[in-house]
């Protein structure tokens, strides 16, 4: 379980986790930003943590003990990628490394997904033909709907569900497919 996602599920925030479980907030930040490998914590620190959000100590270090990081630090790799990479470099070097058929074959489905779906956009964006290794993906979709972190939070803070409506109705269709809300790839810092 990666821990944005259990805080979002909790309607908790970083701070109130931190206070709750006795957890420095640097300590915590560091985590969810990948900073600091949740599997390389202090056993006290990650039982601190699983007990607040109601978790195994297991389920909450699995993916780190994997190698897996968050599910919004992953984007917005793939992002920065793309800004370094271009369009035509991203998609020649993602279709070569074979990225989503790895990720698929380790279960990981959002970043499978995530990963095929933003091939998909910049070959629309560009005119290319789609790649038709994946078209047995192309036929899956995500049980849940993934929502950006930052609309997450606006949903917990104004306790409405608009945001969600709002970025589910401008998010890019290929990302959409998926059951992934997603409106700006190109945008980042």
């Amino acid at each position: 379980m990666i821990i944005t996602e259990l805080l979002a599920r909790n309607n908790m925030t970083k701070y109130r986790l931190s206070r709750n479980s006795n957890v420095p907030y640097s300590t915590l930040n560091d985590i969810c930003n990948g900073k600091t490998n949740l599997a390389k914590c202090s056993a006290e620190t990650v039982y601190r943590l699983s007990k607040e959000l109601k978790v195994s100590m297991e389920d909450l270090i699995k993916d780190s003990i994997d190698g897996r990081c968050s599910f919004e630090l992953f984007k917005s790799n793939v992002c920065h990628k793309l800004k370094n990479l271009g369009d035509i470099e991203f998609l020649i070097e993602t279709l070569n490394n074979d990225d989503i058929r790895l990720y698929y074959e380790k279960q990981w489905y959002p970043e499978c997904l995530y990963l095929l779906a933003m091939v998909d956009y910049i070959s629309r964006e560009n005119d290319i033909e789609l790649c038709e290794d994946y078209d047995d993906l192309r036929k899956r979709r995500l049980s849940e709907t993934i929502y950006p972190a930052s609309v997450l939070a606006l949903c917990a803070a104004s306790k409405s569900d608009l945001p969600k409506r709002r970025a589910y109705t401008e998010a890019i269709p290929e990302f959409i497919r998926f059951n992934i809300v997603e409106s700006e790839v190109r945008n980042v810092n």
